[in-house]
C-alpha cells in the first residue's frame, strides 16, 4: 500500500487560512504525472501513482513540505497508438506548470517531482522561466542507476509496493530490452508501439513489492537532499 501523508499536509484538504498562516515558510511539492500506457500488467496512471508516493514520502522527511493534488497529464505523445493515453503535449505542459508557479507565489518555494521521463523537456523549461522570473522552484526527476525504461521491474516493483491490488502480475511479460540510449531515436521518430508492440521497454519478471519499496526510499532520499541542498 502507497505511503501516505496525513490529510493536514494535503494541500486540498487545508483551507485558505490555514494556508496563510504557514506558506511564508512551507516548501509545496507538486506531483507531475502522465495517463498513458504501461504494457499489459500496469495502469494508465502509473507515472502519477509513483510521482505522489515519492512526493508524499518526502513530506514525511520534512515537516515544511505540503503536497499539491497531482497533475495527472503530461507529454505523452509518444504512447498515443496505445487505447486510454492522454496527453496535453509539450507547449500546453510547460504552459500549465509556468502558470502554476506564478499562482503559488504565497510559498517558501516550489517543487515539481516529475513521475513521468517524457515530461522532462516541459519541465525543465517551465522551471527556467520561472527562475528567470525570480520565482523558487525547482524540478527532480526519479533516477535509478540499472533501472529499466517503461513498464519493467523497476517501475513493475514500485506499483507492487504502492497498490498491488492493480498489478496484473499473470500478464507482465518482456518487451524491448535494449538500453533507452539505443532505440531513443526511433521512439520519437514512430513511437514506442513500432519498437515494443506491448509497449514495455524493460523486463518487469522478477519484481517485488520489497524491491518497490526500497526503491521508493531511496528516490525520496534523494528528493529529500535535492530539497536540502536548495532549502536548507
Amino acid at each position: 500500500m502507497t505511503s501516505s501523508v496525513p490529510r493536514a499536509r494535503q494541500l486540498a484538504a487545508r483551507t485558505t487560512e490555514q494556508i496563510d498562516a504557514v506558506a511564508s515558510t512551507t516548501l509545496l511539492a507538486v506531483p507531475v504525472g502522465a495517463t498513458e500506457q504501461h504494457g499489459p500488467h500496469l495502469a494508465l496512471g502509473t507515472d502519477t501513482c509513483v510521482a505522489v508516493a515519492i512526493a508524499h514520502r518526502l513530506a514525511q522527511l520534512r515537516s515544511d513540505v505540503l503536497v499539491a493534488p497531482a497533475l495527472p497529464y503530461g507529454a505523452s505523445g509518444e504512447h498515443g497508438d496505445f487505447a486510454g493515453t492522454l496527453s496535453i503535449g509539450h507547449i500546453a505542459l510547460e504552459a500549465v506548470l509556468v502558470e502554476l508557479t506564478r499562482s503559488a507565489d504565497v510559498f517558501r518555494g516550489l517543487i515539481f517531482v516529475s513521475g513521468h521521463g517524457g515530461n522532462a523537456t516541459s519541465v525543465q523549461a517551465a522551471v527556467t522561466t520561472a527562475q528567470a522570473e525570480g520565482r523558487p522552484v525547482i524540478a527532480w526527476h526519479p533516477r535509478v542507476a540499472g533501472g529499466d525504461a517503461h513498464a519493467g521491474r523497476t517501475e513493475t516493483s514500485m506499483m507492487l509496493a504502492i497498490d498491488k491490488a492493480s498489478v496484473l502480475t499473470a500478464r507482465a511479460r518482456p518487451g524491448d530490452v535494449r538500453p533507452l540510449a539505443s532505440i531513443l531515436r526511433q521512439l520519437r521518430e514512430t513511437g514506442v508501439r513500432a519498437v515494443s508492440p506491448s509497449g514495455v521497454l524493460g523486463d518487469p519478471t522478477g519484481a517485488s513489492a520489497a524491491e518497490g519499496e526500497a526503491l521508493l526510499q531511496q528516490l525520496a532520499t534523494d528528493l529529500a537532499r535535492a530539497v536540502q541542498d536548495r532549502w536548507p
